[in-house]
């Protein structure tokens, strides 16, 4: 190989000084041929800026004076990075030795692979798929996400049960590795969605017109999780329910919008009862917040969002079932039990 695709890995953070400190020694390890590191700061108020000028002088820093959000501070951190390849990486991550190198290497062998991601485990215990990712990340047909290895809550032990390179439905914003020109062709994330879930939204998009999204287990990282929004926070519940509505009516053909919004609406509606019966009220208001908040932008703000601009053909990768019910109803855990029981 004569020329090696370039390597931008980009680190957007906020208030994050003490994972930076922690885990960028690993990511410097990183012995990828082209690479530069960058930080992206999101207007953090502690002192990550200085700690990164004094002990990582090589790290190029780009300085926002607002926390623009996942989605948003992105945007605007990207559209000043040239590479070829945006690997867009929390600060939370513990890089492993070889990480970059099997993802490029699919990108080499395949110009419709435009997104891939890392076999994602979790940092705590290293056996254990993480929540954000695992091995790839899927839809079911009513737009739940779900993962090779974490089937809502539940998260697998790896024992080697997902280590084959295959399309997925979505790459895990946790490390997403996306081709420069398709994140600049899809028009970037759609900023309306500040954070969760604008991976999938892109990731769908750009299956829409025609790229494909792949999971490389050979690479391998470790994701501490819920850094910036820990898990069960009334805020990442609205931006969950509220995005992923707003994904759904975006993505979906006309006649399955027609349908299968309003019954995710209902099974929202179920979620939200549910949590209330057991004592978690801020769960069951930020459900109805966030279909408030669907319905202003239905109403309001379609304009401020990135829609599809090609709709080729729906994406093979949707699971074309009903994983509520697989989970809660027949206590079905793991993917490939899922898959094999089709719908």
């Amino acid at each position: 190989m004569s020329e090696f695709l370039s390597v931008a890995v980009v680190i957007l953070n906020w208030n994050g000084k003490k994972y930076l400190e922690q885990f960028l020694p690993f990511l410097q390890q990183s012995t990828y041929p082209s690479l530069s590191l960058v930080v992206a700061d999101n207007g953090s108020t502690d002192d990550s800026i200085p700690f990164l000028e004094q002990h990582y002088p090589a790290v190029h820093i780009l300085s926002s004076k607002v926390n623009e959000g996942y989605a948003r501070g992105y945007n605007t951190a990207l559209a000043q990075v040239k590479a070829d390849i945006f690997i867009l990486l929390n600060s939370d991550v513990e890089v492993t030795p070889g990480w970059i190198e099997p993802i490029i290497k699919l990108f080499e062998q395949d110009r419709t692979i435009a997104a891939a991601q890392p076999k994602i485990m979790t940092w705590a215990n290293r056996n254990l798929f993480e929540y954000a990712g695992g091995a790839g990340g899927f839809i079911d047909r009513y737009g739940y996400p779900f993962c090779r290895g974490r089937i809502f809550d539940f998260c697998e032990e790896d024992i080697g049960q997902y280590d084959d390179n295959i399309p997925i439905f979505w790459a895990s914003g946790a490390a997403l590795c996306i081709r420069s020109y398709v994140f600049f062709e899809m028009g970037g994330f759609d900023p309306y969605f500040f954070a969760h879930q604008e991976e999938i939204d892109m990731c769908w998009r750009l299956q829409l017109a025609g790229y494909r999204v792949f999971a490389c287990p050979e690479s391998v990282v470790y994701h501490v999780g819920g850094g910036t929004l820990p898990k069960g926070n009334s805020l990442k519940v609205f931006l969950n329910f509220r995005n992923n509505l707003i994904m759904l009516y975006k993505n979906y053909f006309l006649l399955e919008k027609i349908w299968k919004i309003p019954y995710r609406i209902f099974l929202d509606v179920v979620s939200a009862y549910k949590n209330l019966f057991i004592g978690q009220s801020s769960y069951f208001k930020a459900v109805v917040k966030a279909h408030l908040a669907f319905a202003t932008w239905v109403l309001f703000h379609r304009k401020e969002s990135i829609f599809p601009r090609k709709k080729l053909a729906k994406p093979n990768t949707i699971y074309n079932g009903n994983i509520v019910w697989k989970h809660f109803i027949h206590g079905i855990k793991t993917f490939n039990e899922i898959i094999q029981t089709k719908k």
